[in-house]
């Protein structure tokens, strides 16, 4: 074995801050950091603003905690996928056992922290979803089954149900709804970008939809999956959490999401490769502005409500 492979495998000891950062999956800590704040202030009640921001902190910390782990465990796959091979493990600058003491320490620190600075109901519920991420997902779904991130997808949906158990230290139907939306979002978001990523799937050995029944099979399942979203996001506007602004909004983006998944779903498997890639990756981008613009949207309706201008 070569001095670089091994190297790879062990980690050169010269990890710096913003390797521990990338850890932390960024991009997704994002995605938990903002459902979890819009979950929080779409709320009946109120909380301190100093403790809000904590609660948001350390959600965000137990999100980054469910990150490091996950790559701890799938630094195998990750090492193969080129999408993945410049993460700090594969890439040689942290070591597995660093990022499962880090992915441990932040778990136990955002939790315990949680708890203290807001309720324990909420608490709870970060420690299931890091607890569902990394063992139900990342343990087990994730190389068994095809359904992998149909079920694994929930836990990115609770962080607005933890930024609500904040508030209100409880679950309500508003929050459910929210947790659905991100929900029944990430299969459709998720397989658009396997399509387009071609075989990194197949290469690292993990039973994606495209790989064990075809990507014929997944485009239909995408198409399913984005007609049974625009139910929920859409019916989602009727309640509480919604109103005209959100409601204009999700009839739009909804519109646009099923012409996209129909569009994918209609391809002609003979057409060229360039047109495939265009499409998929084009409702995979999309999909990113969907889930965003959406809970931008309770946001909104929020923000206005004091002045008689948003809800119904």
């Amino acid at each position: 074995m070569s001095d670089a492979s091994i190297n790879t495998q062990a980690g050169t000891g010269d990890a710096e801050f913003g390797d521990y950062f990338a850890l932390l999956k960024p991009r997704v800590m994002s995605l938990v950091v903002f459902t979890a704040a819009v979950g929080l202030l779409a709320a009946p009640g109120s909380v301190h603003p100093f403790v809000a921001f904590c609660a948001i902190l350390f959600i965000a910390v137990g999100g980054g905690a469910s990150g490091a782990l996950n790559m701890w465990y799938d630094a195998d796959i990750d090492r193969v996928m080129k999408r993945t091979q410049s993460r700090p493990i594969p890439a040689g600058k942290v070591t597995e056992g660093e990022a499962l003491a880090f992915g441990v320490a932040l778990s136990g620190f955002s939790v315990v922290m949680l708890g203290l600075a807001a309720n324990w109901m909420a608490a709870g519920l970060l420690a299931f979803t890091i607890f569902f991420y990394v063992v139900i997902y990342t343990m087990w779904l994730k190389r068994w089954t095809p359904q992998n991130i149909v079920i694994g997808g929930a836990a990115g949906a609770f962080p607005p149900m933890i930024g609500w158990a904040v508030v209100t230290g409880g679950v309500s139907i508003e929050s459910v709804l929210m947790f659905t939306l991100t929900f029944m979002w990430t299969p459709p978001h998720f397989w658009a970008l396997c399509l387009f990523m071609k075989s990194d799937y197949k290469d690292a050995g993990v039973p994606m939809l495209h790989v064990t029944h075809g990507r014929r099979v997944t485009r239909n399942h995408i198409l399913v999956y984005t007609l049974l979203l625009a139910i929920v996001a859409i019916g989602m506007g009727f309640t509480d959490v919604g109103g005209p602004i959100y409601l204009t909004t999700a009839l739009v983006l909804n519109a646009l999401f099923v012409l996209g998944a129909f569009a994918i779903w209609r391809r002609d498997e003979a057409a060229s490769e360039a047109d495939d890639y265009a499409r998929e990756k084009g409702f995979f981008k999309l999909s990113l502005l969907y889930l965003f613009l959406h809970f931008g949207a309770i946001l909104a309706e929020v923000a206005l409500a004091p002045y008689g201008l948003g809800g119904w």
